[in-house]
């Protein structure tokens, strides 16, 4: 690690995901010796603080990337395919948060406390891409069981909060509930049906297989990272009325028998969880309690009696936080301890 410190870029530092970015290198306190922000041409010239500092918001083109070791992106996909290559030929290594690369075969998909390893494997392009968030907090629960009796099968259900649609979806929720309250018609615009007081079971766009773009994610993303193409996976994803925090009830079988309590011994010790499990006292995760926070949650843990090798479990996680903005920063850590001289 350097003591002067690494030169760190956030493109997309004006975006919800890209202040949380800002958020956590402080909190953690990462050794940054420059950082350079970047966004849009409508942003240029603005000012984020960091650290009590008002620093200037530049443009994000092919050209910005010069001196940097690690660029943070979360721009969307199709910024992230105009300008990682160009940050990564520059010699920075690109942390990618959107779509754009997670299933290309050459490019690490990278959970830190799932999979570091593959960090290695970065087959001279130069970009790690972060994970789906609602992949992201299933895959840290669900390793330690992985790696003590292996898993057959997952179902997953998620509840996912609209900041995961960005700002104009938390501005939307929030008008409805006020319309709602005034006995005014709530508009819908961002999601195609209201979402103040209801569940919509569609997050993303439809594909030819019934299932939305969003669960088969969840399906791909969980295979790449567990390294294993036989795992049964499949996912109902389901946009819910909270601002921040997904949650998600998962099924697992598994391949040899683990208890209950075996699996809150284990969450007990995983890195990255917090337990919360005492339903006698109505302790278990809720939305509300992750939000800002950098552990994913997880209770409501039992064994299916429907099936011999099964565990229920409930999790929950901020999903700006672990879900985009700390998943990356972690990575960028484990860059600097192993792989960047």
């Amino acid at each position: 690690m350097r003591e002067e410190g690494y030169n760190i870029a956030i493109a997309g530092a004006t975006g919800a995901v890209g202040g949380a970015m800002l958020e956590v290198l402080e909190r953690r306190n990462f050794p940054i010796k420059s950082l350079r922000l970047l966004a849009s041409s409508r942003s240029v010239g603005k000012t984020l603080k960091f650290k009590g500092q008002d620093i200037a918001v530049e443009l994000l083109d092919a050209d910005a990337f010069a001196g940097i070791d690690i660029a943070l992106f979360s721009a969307g996909a199709q910024r992230s395919l105009d300008f990682a290559p160009a940050a990564a030929k520059a010699g920075a290594i690109v942390v990618d948060n959107s779509s754009a690369y997670r299933m290309d075969k050459e490019i690490p998909l990278v959970v830190p406390e799932v999979n570091p390893h593959a960090i290695a494997d970065l087959k001279n392009h130069g970009i790690i891409a972060n994970p789906n968030c609602s992949t992201i907090q299933m895959m840290v629960a669900l390793k330690p069981i992985l790696d003590k009796a292996g898993i057959k099968r997952i179902v997953v259900s998620t509840y996912q909060a609209v900041s995961g649609s960005g700002n104009p979806a938390i501005d939307e929720l929030k008008n409805q509930v006020q319309a709602y309250a005034k006995g005014e018609k709530m508009d819908a615009e961002v999601y195609p049906h209201q979402i103040a007081f209801n569940c919509l079971p569609h997050i993303d766009s439809f594909l030819d297989n019934g299932y939305t773009k969003e669960e088969m994610k969840m399906v791909n993303e969980t295979r790449k990272i567990f390294e294993d193409d036989t795992i049964g996976v499949t996912a109902t994803t389901v946009r819910v009325p909270v601002i921040y925090g997904h949650s998600e009830a998962v099924n697992i079988e598994t391949k040899s028998k683990i208890t209950a309590a075996e699996v809150k011994a284990l969450m007990k010790n995983a890195e990255g969880v917090e337990l919360v499990d005492n339903p006698a006292n109505n302790e278990y995760p809720l939305a509300i309690h992750c939000v800002g926070k950098f552990a994913t949650f997880v209770g409501r843990i039992r064994e299916d009696e429907s099936i011999e090798n099964g565990i229920n479990m409930w999790i929950v996680s901020d999903n700006i936080m672990k879900g985009a903005a700390l998943n990356a920063v972690q990575i960028a850590e484990v860059l600097i301890k192993d792989h960047i001289k």
